[in-house]
């Protein structure tokens, strides 16, 4: 009885009441997350110093591979369960969910070894210095614990949405962003831990989310009862699974790449300048976690909605689907708006919420901050655009789009523009590849919105 109401909820209640019904949970979960990595950033910048900033940016790197299998398992297996459902293939959508949570189980694991077993090498590929390597792997060498439990946790919350509860998948990722900032001043000042302490935290606020989301799986799910029976891998579930989860998932992968050609091109070029190796990869950090802040808003957006795109595209109610993606384009637009006033007014007060630095280091911070960040206003369409085309089962168009700004434009710019203008060259690096994507996506986008109003007159 609950499955249909909530099924049928998605094609009769208004896009509006739909909107904040599943975007705001999975806005406050995602949000959630982007404040308790910046709370690590804030406890080890304070605690630790500059270094420890540092240290966390270069293993930063780590967390966004095991964000990237989330999602891929996550977003795949919910898009999915959600256009079977739209299609009234019941069964179907079952044996998808059971393959999803043996994908999750299975590949968090192995991947968590050999993080475990490689990350030496891992982290000086990731950009860590003589000088940094002690503290980045005392961090990251802990948190590869709690991996398997964020994957567990992080592909759940799209499973939970897509059943129906996003609140109950809000709940999970705030319970443990809340257990890891009470403990992180506890490990990091009253016990001195410094990095370790932090990690500890971190792990542990994992742990309790993924026991959450494990709980609601085994006992709480709405549509249907999870079975052994369900969970028989197929070759061609698992390969749906994937085409539909790439597109967010490229991105986090995207995003790795950009993060590893940043810091190191911020390590080699911030050395032949007066800033220095260490300041540009604890700045930068910041800044990129400061960033994601709101760019978590936009991410959440994207995802809660996905199960009103998927179930909709499903059951061929398109003029649902493009209002849809209307609204939740223009509230990415305004959080756009509000995170570009605040870096552009305010840098060296955020800045300074992480601790203290020398003058090059304000400086250094204020003008990346200004220049890189200057097209955040539409950052936030890239991964609504993205979730939107996995949604409706558009994969190949879903990881064009969010491969458009880190890895065919920003990542060459990277390394092109600093041969020419040093340092500076990388602040300028943001902007226009911001730009160029921007014109990519909305150019798909809108063709696919044409292509919709065509399908929505034949039927």
């Amino acid at each position: 009885m609950s499955e249909k109401v909530e099924q049928n909820s998605l094609a009769i209640e208004p896009i509006g009441k739909l909107v904040f019904k599943f975007a705001l949970p999975a806005i406050i979960s995602t949000l959630v997350g982007a404040i308790y990595n910046m709370v690590d950033q804030i406890f080890v910048g304070r605690g630790v110093g500059v270094i420890g900033n540092a240290a966390t940016n270069v293993s930063f790197p780590l967390t966004t591979i095991f964000t990237a299998i989330s999602l891929l398992i996550g977003v795949g297996t919910a898009a999915n369960f959600n256009l079977r459902m739209g299609e009234k293939r019941e069964r179907l959508a079952q044996k998808y969910i059971g393959n999803g949570v043996v994908l999750m189980v299975f590949m968090s694991i192995v991947f968590s070894l050999l993080s475990i077993i490689f990350i030496t090498p891992l982290l000086k590929i990731f950009g860590a210095t003589k000088e940094v390597m002690p503290y980045a792997k005392t961090y990251a060498s802990i948190i590869c614990f709690g991996f398997p439990f964020l994957v567990l946790n992080t592909a759940s919350s799209n499973i939970i949405r897509a059943d129906g509860s996003p609140k109950y998948a809000m709940v999970c990722v705030v319970v443990g962003a809340v257990i890891n900032t009470i403990l992180d001043p506890i490990f990091i000042f009253v016990f001195k831990w410094g990095m370790a302490g932090a990690a500890w935290a971190t792990v542990i606020g994992q742990v309790v989310s993924a026991a959450l989301s494990v709980y609601y799986l085994k006992y709480k799910f709405k549509t249907f009862t999870i079975t052994k029976e369900i969970l028989k891998v197929h070759t061609k579930l698992i390969s749906r699974i994937f085409a539909l989860g790439a597109s967010v998932s490229f991105n986090q992968v995207a995003m790795l790449i950009m993060q590893i050609t940043l810091n190191n091109v911020l390590a080699h070029y911030g050395a032949l300048s007066k800033y220095g190796p260490v300041i540009p990869l604890a700045v930068v950090g910041i800044i990129f976690k400061v960033n994601f802040i709101f760019l978590s808003i936009s991410v959440g957006v994207g995802q809660g909605c996905q199960p009103i795109f998927g179930y909709n595209y499903g059951a061929k109610n398109y003029k649902r689907v493009e209002d849809t993606l209307k609204l939740t384009t223009k509230i990415n637009l305004i959080v756009g708006t509000l995170a570009l006033l605040s870096f552009q007014l305010f840098p060296r007060e955020i800045i300074s919420f992480f601790g203290t630095g020398n003058k090059e280091y304000f400086e250094f911070g204020t003008r990346f901050f200004r220049i890189f960040m200057v097209f955040t206003i539409t950052n936030g369409l890239m991964p609504l655009f993205g979730n939107f085309f996995a949604s409706i089962g558009k994969p190949i168009k879903g990881i064009f789009v969010t491969l458009t700004r880190q890895f065919l434009f920003l990542v060459p710019l990277l390394i092109i523009l600093p041969m020419i203008f040093g340092i500076e060259g990388i602040m300028f690096a943001g902007p226009i590849a911001d730009f160029a994507a921007l014109v990519v996506a909305l150019a798909l986008t809108i063709d696919e919105v044409k292509k919709m109003r065509k399908l929505a007159l034949e039927n």
